[in-house]
């Protein structure tokens, strides 16, 4: 199981690396959603990956980790997964903006002017 989720946290992080290197801001925008994703895998997995165990206390077990799984970590990965919601929401719009303004969606905006004059 922890062999799975490195090779897939790796995975994600070697695409979003080479999707941020880009030079269109949509592949960008998915670069860093997909970077994201490894982040939030990569958290996830700090709590100890254990199939079936509660997240909560209950009578009768002894309140360790033996028994139990990290809330923690999952309370971290769902305020993550909030918030980079959010910052794809907004990158979306910006990037949307930047290719009405300039007319090309280059990173850098060298792309060609509307009117006429490209750099």
């Amino acid at each position: 199981m922890e062999f799975a989720l490195a090779s897939a946290v790796g995975v994600l992080t070697a695409a979003a690396i080479y999707l941020l290197l880009r030079a269109r801001t949509f592949d960008v925008l998915l670069g860093l959603t997909l970077f994201s994703y490894a982040v939030n895998l990569l958290i996830f997995s700090m709590g100890r990956l254990k199939v079936g165990a509660p997240p909560i206390l209950r009578e009768g077990l002894a309140p360790t980790l033996a028994n139990h799984t990290d809330p923690l970590p999952q309370a971290l990965v769902l305020t993550a997964i909030v918030i980079s919601f959010a910052m794809t929401a907004v990158m979306a719009v910006v990037a949307i903006r930047n290719r009405s303004d300039n007319g090309s969606d280059h990173v850098d905006g060298h792309g060609q002017a509307r009117d006429g004059g490209g750099a």
